[in-house]
Protein backbone atom coordinates (compact mmCIF):
# COMPACT_ATOMS: atom_id res chain seq x y z
CA UNK A 1 0.00 0.00 0.00
CA UNK A 2 1.50 3.34 -1.01
CA UNK A 3 1.40 6.09 1.58
CA UNK A 4 0.80 9.47 0.89
CA UNK A 5 2.24 12.65 1.77
CA UNK A 6 0.64 15.44 3.74
CA UNK A 7 1.27 17.35 1.97
CA UNK A 8 0.14 15.29 -1.45
CA UNK A 9 -3.18 15.14 0.37
CA UNK A 10 -3.76 18.88 0.87
CA UNK A 11 -2.53 20.10 -2.36
CA UNK A 12 -5.52 17.41 -4.08
CA UNK A 13 -7.93 18.57 -1.57
CA UNK A 14 -7.45 21.97 -2.60
CA UNK A 15 -7.54 21.22 -5.98
CA UNK A 16 -11.11 19.29 -5.51
CA UNK A 17 -12.36 22.47 -3.70
CA UNK A 18 -10.79 24.80 -6.56
CA UNK A 19 -12.66 22.61 -9.00
CA UNK A 20 -16.41 22.80 -7.23
CA UNK A 21 -15.70 26.70 -6.34
CA UNK A 22 -15.19 27.22 -9.79
CA UNK A 23 -18.27 24.99 -10.83
CA UNK A 24 -20.41 26.52 -8.64
CA UNK A 25 -19.24 30.32 -9.87
CA UNK A 26 -19.77 28.83 -13.80
CA UNK A 27 -23.29 27.77 -12.27
CA UNK A 28 -24.03 31.03 -10.80
CA UNK A 29 -22.96 32.96 -14.44
CA UNK A 30 -25.24 30.51 -16.34
CA UNK A 31 -28.01 32.11 -14.34
CA UNK A 32 -27.08 35.39 -14.60
CA UNK A 33 -26.45 35.17 -18.68
CA UNK A 34 -30.05 33.34 -18.59
CA UNK A 35 -31.84 36.22 -16.37
CA UNK A 36 -30.00 38.84 -18.56
CA UNK A 37 -31.06 37.40 -21.67
CA UNK A 38 -34.37 37.21 -20.38
CA UNK A 39 -34.55 40.90 -19.59
CA UNK A 40 -33.43 41.71 -23.03
CA UNK A 41 -35.80 39.38 -24.92
CA UNK A 42 -32.77 38.42 -26.65
CA UNK A 43 -30.85 35.32 -26.20
CA UNK A 44 -28.90 34.89 -29.60
CA UNK A 45 -24.90 35.86 -28.87
CA UNK A 46 -24.91 36.39 -32.92
CA UNK A 47 -27.62 38.99 -32.95
CA UNK A 48 -25.93 42.38 -33.55
CA UNK A 49 -28.37 43.85 -30.68
CA UNK A 50 -28.00 41.06 -28.04
CA UNK A 51 -26.36 42.27 -24.39
CA UNK A 52 -23.62 43.09 -24.09
CA UNK A 53 -23.46 42.47 -19.80
CA UNK A 54 -24.44 38.87 -21.67
CA UNK A 55 -22.00 38.77 -23.85
CA UNK A 56 -19.07 39.53 -20.65
CA UNK A 57 -20.56 36.87 -18.76
CA UNK A 58 -20.53 34.41 -21.64
CA UNK A 59 -16.48 34.90 -21.76
CA UNK A 60 -16.28 34.89 -17.85
CA UNK A 61 -18.11 31.06 -18.34
CA UNK A 62 -15.97 29.96 -20.78
CA UNK A 63 -12.90 30.91 -19.07
CA UNK A 64 -13.96 29.52 -16.02
CA UNK A 65 -14.79 25.73 -18.10
CA UNK A 66 -11.52 26.25 -19.69
CA UNK A 67 -9.81 26.89 -16.17
CA UNK A 68 -11.69 23.36 -14.75
CA UNK A 69 -10.52 21.66 -17.11
CA UNK A 70 -6.94 22.62 -16.75
CA UNK A 71 -7.26 21.68 -13.42
CA UNK A 72 -9.08 18.87 -13.60
CA UNK A 73 -6.02 17.26 -16.36
CA UNK A 74 -4.05 18.23 -13.51
CA UNK A 75 -5.81 16.41 -10.51
CA UNK A 76 -5.95 13.34 -13.24
CA UNK A 77 -2.13 13.44 -13.82
CA UNK A 78 -1.50 13.85 -10.26
CA UNK A 79 -3.35 10.97 -9.75
CA UNK A 80 -1.38 8.77 -12.61
CA UNK A 81 2.06 9.97 -10.76
CA UNK A 82 1.28 8.41 -7.59
CA UNK A 83 -0.47 6.14 -8.58
CA UNK A 84 3.04 4.71 -11.01
CA UNK A 85 5.12 5.61 -7.87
Amino acid sequence: MQSTSRFEATASLKLHALISDLNWRMQMLESDIAEEERKAGNADPGSPTYSMLAQTLRARRDNLRTSIALLEAQVERTAQVSRAA
